[in-house]
């Protein structure tokens, strides 16, 4: 890496030390400027550079991070001895107040982990936009290539509302974070068409499904969305995109399969899993006794998608993809139960402290 590359890593480095002893919560380094134009420089970087940079790059982030925990160590020591005989839990009957011990929280592992696979996409020139919880009929379904009666409809088991949307339908819990597609693609439509600017998308949010619950099924999870979309986008480039991101939030490479599957907003579709790291290729009740998990649902975006949201499929295409993370989070830190995430288990969330 070229003096000049290692000057702004080793600058950067001083500011982001400044910056942290400023910060009364640490972890708000994360968002500081310093790192965001960073990331934003790895394009601008020479391609036989690049590697070597977002290495650096990675390797500074860790170090803030070290630095950051070393600032929650010495926080913890300098309370050892505080009285806690004042903390009373106030939600019980006044008769039976119980004394609580007090402790330091930490950020839910979803939230961290959705947190770092934002940073990775933002890496990849990804823009992030937050989805709803409650949508309408028409951004659930039928710009996403779900007409009135079609049978697709049935496979989401969506929760229906009593409220009504301005089309006198059921709202509905979003059960995926695909109702941001039509918006986010008619508002940058413009910057495309004139500008030739892909349209690179991740969609965060909560979805809700009616789910028998198992290892690895819940009603409420987390998902992240993925669009791209520009000129002559094909699905070797949907491949290569979610190859790179594995690899970059696994830290290795992974076995990886595509299978065909059917999604009524994507045509051709597929269904993307990786290898069960649980049980070593010999089944189990994790997998469903086939070795592999499923991760995501990914394709092209179908042309009628593209027509709902005024693209002209005939010259531009593009791909999407839903992740349902917490799989990613269970095989990351080998968890066995998906339920282990929101059933208020301090054992289990203190681990990730």
């Amino acid at each position: 890496m070229k003096d000049e590359l290692k000057k702004k890593i080793s600058s950067a480095k001083d500011a982001l030390r400044i910056e942290l002893n400023a910060l009364d919560n640490k972890e708000d380094i994360l968002k500081s400027k310093t790192f965001k134009t960073l990331f934003d420089e790895i394009k601008n970087i020479p391609l036989d550079q690049r590697s070597l940079f977002g290495k650096a790059l990675n390797d500074l982030k860790a170090q803030i991070l070290e630095e950051v925990d070393q600032f929650k160590d010495t926080n913890l020591n300098d309370h050892k001895d505080i009285d806690v005989s004042a903390d009373l839990d106030i939600n019980q009957p006044h008769d039976s107040l119980i004394k609580l011990e007090a402790g330091v929280g930490s950020a839910h592992p979803v939230m961290s982990e959705m947190d770092n696979i934002l940073n990775i996409f933002k890496s990849m020139g990804f823009n992030a936009i937050e989805s709803y919880e409650i949508d309408d009929d028409y951004h659930m379904f039928e710009s996403l290539n779900f007409p009135l009666d079609h049978p697709a409809r049935d496979d989401f088991d969506t929760f229906v509302l009593s409220s009504l949307d301005q089309s006198k339908r059921p709202l509905v819990a979003a059960a995926q974070t695909s109702t941001m597609q039509n918006r986010v693609i008619k508002k940058n439509a413009d910057d495309l068409v004139k500008n030739n600017k892909p349209i690179a998308y991740v969609i965060p949010g909560r979805v809700f499904r009616k789910e028998d619950l198992d290892a690895r099924h819940e009603h409420t999870f987390y998902q992240i969305e993925g669009i791209y979309i520009s000129k002559k986008v094909t699905v070797a480039n949907l491949i290569d995109t979610l190859r790179q991101f594995m690899s970059a939030y696994f830290n290795k490479e992974v076995e990886l399969k595509t299978q065909p599957f059917y999604f009524p907003f994507t045509e051709p579709s597929f269904e993307f899993a990786v290898s069960c790291p649980f049980c070593a290729k010999g089944g189990c009740n994790i997998c469903s006794y086939s070795s592999w998990i499923e991760l995501l649902g990914c394709g092209m975006i179908h042309p009628n998608v593209l027509k709902m949201a005024s693209l002209d499929p005939m010259e531009y295409t593009g791909f999407a993809f839903g992740i349902g993370f917490m799989r990613m989070i269970m095989i990351k830190y080998n968890i066995e139960d998906i339920r282990h995430f929101f059933s208020g288990k301090l054992d289990f969330l203190r681990q990730f402290n």
